[in-house]
C-alpha cells in the first residue's frame, strides 16, 4: 500500500475535527473538542497562544478533563494534568483486509454491552456515542460479545482503528485480528491509510499489529487535563 499525507497525522484529533468528524466538534477559536459523550479529546493547535488557552477553558470546564495528543505540551498554571500516557502511532504499510465470517455490526443497541467488554478489557476510551464515528464489528458466542473493534478518529485519506478488545476467556483465538481485517477491508476500499494508537508499554500488541504490517510512525504523550477548579 502507497502511504500519502501523513502530515493530517501529525495532529489527528485537529485534523478530524476540521474534517470528517467536524459534525461532532465543539468549537472556541481555534480550538475544539469532541462532545463529551462521544470521544474524550480535546484538539490544539500546533503552537498554543494564552487567548488560545482561554478558547480552550471554555470547551473544558474547570474541574472536569480532557485528553490532549501534544507531544512536549506545556500546561499553563491554571490548569493541572491528572495522567500523562506515552503512545506510539503506527500506520499499515501493506493490503491486510479480509472477510471475517463471524463478524456482525454493531449498533446502539449494542452499545451496554459494548461499554461492558471495554471496562473488562480497558482497550481505551469508549462513550456511549463512540460507536457513531464510524464502523464497528463484533463476535458473539452464545449469544455474548466476546470481540470488538471499530473505526475512531477520521481524517482526510486516513481512518483509525480502535476500541480493539477480546474478552480475557477468549483470546488467543485471533478473534481481534480477524476483526481487524474486516475492518481494514472496508477502509481499503475507501482507498484510505489505516492507523492505529497503541500504549508504548504494550508491546505485545504492538507485536501483533507489526506482524499485521503496521509500523510505529511517531511517539507522542497524551496528556489528561484540564482547567483547575475555581475556589469559593
Amino acid at each position: 500500500m502507497a502511504v500519502t499525507g501523513e502530515a493530517q497525522l501529525d495532529n489527528p484529533i485537529y485534523s478530524a475535527l476540521h474534517g470528517p468528524h467536524a459534525r461532532f466538534a465543539r468549537v472556541h477559536g481555534r480550538v475544539c473538542r469532541y462532545r463529551e459523550d462521544v470521544a474524550p479529546f480535546l484538539a490544539l493547535p500546533s503552537t498554543m497562544s494564552t487567548e488560545d488557552w482561554r478558547d480552550a477553558a471554555v470547551l473544558v470546564a474547570p474541574g472536569t478533563y480532557a485528553a490532549v495528543r501534544h507531544t512536549g505540551l506545556e500546561l499553563p498554571g491554571d490548569w493541572q494534568a491528572v495522567m500523562t500516557l506515552e503512545l506510539v502511532q503506527m500506520i499499515c504499510e501493506q493490503t491486510i483486509g479480509a472477510e471475517c465470517p463471524d463478524a456482525i455490526t454493531l449498533g446502539d443497541e449494542d452499545v451496554p454491552e459494548m461499554l461492558e467488554l471495554v471496562a473488562r478489557t480497558e482497550p481505551g476510551p469508549f462513550l456511549p456515542r463512540t460507536i457513531e464515528l464510524g464502523d464497528y464489528l463484533g463476535i458473539r458466542k452464545d449469544g455474548k460479545l466476546i470481540a470488538m473493534a471499530g473505526e475512531r478518529m477520521r481524517v482526510d485519506g486516513w481512518t483509525e482503528i480502535s476500541a480493539v478488545c477480546t474478552s480475557p476467556e477468549h483470546r488467543g483465538r485471533g478473534l481481534a485480528t480477524a476483526l481487524m481485517r474486516a475492518l481494514a477491508a472496508t477502509i481499503e476500499g475507501r482507498s484510505e491509510g489505516i492507523f492505529l494508537h497503541a500504549l508504548s508499554s504494550n508491546t505485545g500488541a504492538i507485536r501483533l499489529y507489526e506482524q499485521l504490517g503496521f509500523r510505529v510512525r511517531e511517539t507522542a504523550t497524551l496528556t489528561v487535563a484540564g482547567p483547575k477548579p475555581t475556589s469559593g
